[in-house]
């Protein structure tokens, strides 16, 4: 079973985050998922956005650990070729680095050289890293998910479903 999760952060500060399950890689729709409520986050901190976006995330897939083979998130999991740590490694890490993690970031960070540029149906590329896998692996299966356009399907499924979540 793989999984892609996402949160949307309200005005309120409060934030939704949503969990799609799927299949395989190729999967057009999903098998299940969830939705945790969090009715106070923390504020944005430039550099630190892991520690605003895991209290959010663990609750729908720490206990899925032993089941998953994948988690896609929307953003980075290293930041530089360096290896610097982004929200993915986070994740990665306090999932005890048994469940691989795949970033898909729709913006050039810094550049990104050394992130894997996906291009699907459009030119603008998709930035893709990873962390218990290799990246260019996680690329080619994001290039392999299901939809017609540059971001796919289930990820904007579960975008969709952390905003609409009430």
């Amino acid at each position: 079973m793989f999984a892609c999760a996402d949160v949307d952060y309200r005005p309120d500060g409060s934030a939704r985050a949503a969990l799609l399950l799927f299949t395989d890689w190729a999967a057009a729709s999903e098998t299940g998922g969830g939705i945790h409520r969090l009715e106070a986050v923390a504020p944005y901190e430039p550099g630190a956005f892991a520690r605003r976006e895991l209290p959010c995330l663990l609750p729908l897939l720490s206990p899925l650990v032993g089941a998953l083979k994948a988690v896609v998130i929307d953003g980075y999991v290293t930041l530089d070729g360096d290896g610097r740590p982004g929200l993915g490694w986070a994740l990665y890490a306090a999932l005890g680095r048994a469940v691989p993690v795949v970033g898909v970031a729709k913006t050039a960070f810094r550049g990104s050289p050394h992130a894997e540029a996906v291009r699907r149906g459009e030119t603008r590329a998709l930035y893709v890293t990873a962390a218990g896998l290799g990246a260019r692996e996680a690329a080619a299966h994001v290039q392999a998910m299901a939809g017609d356009y540059r971001v796919p399907t289930l990820l904007k499924r579960v975008d969709r479903a952390c905003r609409d979540a009430p």
